[in-house]
């Protein structure tokens, strides 16, 4: 017995006769109606019709209603992509217009801190014609020292101001 290789593959001819077009023909709107065949699916249908082969022997071929779920859940993968590609857009762009909102933000806080610089160097700085000490060194010099003239009726009342 002809001993095949595992996938064996077979030319069919359509010469140019009318009976060969119309064929042809048929086949090709036949591929068209049902997408999931293939012109070998339709050839090994026809086969096992024509050798009159019982179904017990055949393969059993995918259901239509197998390939129906299988189209359906490819739609509903597509979907979901499509779905998601938007969502990622959208996505996208919201941030997009945050990080040019804050882009802005931080632009007019720049221009902002550039005025007050400039402003602050703008000052005019007052100088008097005698040296002064710094507040804080007047403040202290009056907290450790009291004024050599002292009223002695301010010490009296200061006791009473202390224990107050």
């Amino acid at each position: 017995m002809f001993q095949w290789s595992k996938k064996v593959v077979k030319s069919v001819t359509f010469n140019p006769e009318v009976a060969d077009e119309s064929l042809l023909a048929v086949v090709e709107n036949y591929l068209e109606q049902l997408p999931e065949k293939t012109f070998s699916d339709i050839c090994k249908e026809a086969l096992w019709q024509s050798l009159c082969v019982p179904e017990a022997v055949k393969p059993s071929p995918k259901t239509v209603a197998t390939d129906s779920v299988e189209t359906k859940v490819e739609t509903k993968i597509n979907e979901l992509q499509r779905q998601l590609a938007d969502l990622e857009e959208r996505f996208l762009t919201k941030e997009s217009h945050r990080l040019e909102s804050i882009e802005g933000h931080i632009l007019q806080l720049t221009q902002q801190i550039a005025n007050l610089a400039t402003m602050v160097s703008e000052q005019p700085v007052i100088q008097s014609s005698t040296p002064s000490a710094p507040v804080s060194e007047v403040a202290n010099t009056y907290a450790e020292e009291p004024p050599e003239e002292v009223d002695p009726v301010i010490s009296r009342l200061s006791q009473f101001l202390d224990d107050f």
